[in-house]
């Protein structure tokens, strides 16, 4: 019985750990799929090499994720610096993680960088890229929420 009891006692910060992780993944992957998008629709648009396609959705991946976490900070009553200190902490080695693995996948999947945006393959192939960077990211934002780090710098500011 006593066995038992230290078993639930364990579980529940496990538990809230594993949720809040899964919704930091969840929220840095929403930034991050804004500017993925936006930048693999502009490249194509621009008939772009895939080495610029890739550097601009990295560019406006990393923005637009930060954004995700920066402006309720500030709309929070944070000041700039310590808000933007803050989103770069949080979000940085997360949304590094779903870059190389989303860019990473849409490279090796044969014909998705060169599938105009109005093809199914497009579209598949950026979907099946964003969900295996949120599979990666998860883990890593669990072990940093874990010690206090990552999105866990965040979320007593907004959720």
């Amino acid at each position: 019985m006593e066995h038992h009891h230290h078993t639930q006692s364990t579980d529940g910060p496990a538990t809230f750990n594993n949720l809040l992780a899964l919704k930091a993944t969840l929220h840095c992957l929403s930034g991050c799929a804004i500017g993925e998008m936006l930048g693999l629709l502009i490249g194509s648009a621009l008939g772009w090499s895939n080495f610029g396609t890739v550097a601009l959705a990295v560019v406006l991946a990393f923005l637009s994720g930060y954004a995700f976490t920066l402006i309720p900070l500030l709309n929070a009553g944070m000041g700039w610096r310590m808000a933007a200190g803050t989103a770069l902490a949080a979000d940085t080695a997360s949304i590094a993680v779903m870059e190389l693995v989303d860019n990473l996948t849409m490279l090796l999947i044969p014909g998705a960088m060169e599938a105009p945006p109005d093809t199914a393959m497009f579209w598949i192939s950026l979907l099946a890229s964003l969900f295996l960077a949120g599979l990666a990211a998860f883990p890593l934002n669990r072990w940093l929420i874990g010690r206090g780090r990552g999105h866990a710098l965040a979320h007593g500011h907004h959720h």
